[in-house]
């Protein structure tokens, strides 16, 4: 059995760095080494979710990063709802940049179709702006 990964649009970030800036400052809720984003729907595809996948986030119109899945927890928050809790593991691997119109809550994403991450380093040697890498890869330039 292969593995498949979710879509998820990262509302309210304008980059990488905001996104890994809220999640240090939200850290002590958290388990230690990881992150949670709490969702309203579970995943059928559990199984699949937990042998390997990842979270890719969409941020500013463009998947640009991506967490690892390493846990599924059901929470409530008082209002007697159960919600998905997503664990990530707290790293976040740069991608490269994809565009994605926006949509609701949640999509699977095949391993296949998942963009590839960067090379180690180069989100911090990359001279070309954000914005300019959304844009060329959108015309399927990058």
């Amino acid at each position: 059995m292969g593995f498949v990964n979710l879509l998820k649009l990262c509302v309210g970030a304008e980059s990488v760095e905001d996104l890994a800036q809220w999640q240090t400052q939200n850290a002590s809720r958290w388990p230690r080494g990881c992150a949670v984003h709490v969702t309203r729907m579970w995943p059928k595809r559990e199984a699949e979710l937990l042998a390997g996948g990842s979270l890719y986030w969409v941020i500013k119109g463009a998947v640009l990063c991506r967490q690892r899945l390493v846990g599924l927890e059901r929470v409530e928050e008082g209002d007697g709802i159960s919600r998905c809790a997503l664990i990530l593991d707290r790293q976040i691997l740069r991608t490269e940049a994809a565009p994605r119109r926006p949509f609701q809550g949640w999509r699977y994403l095949d391993a296949k179709d998942s963009p590839r991450d960067l090379p180690e380093g180069r989100a911090a040697d990359d001279t070309l702006p954000e914005d300019m890498a959304r844009a060329l890869a959108e015309i399927g330039l990058r």
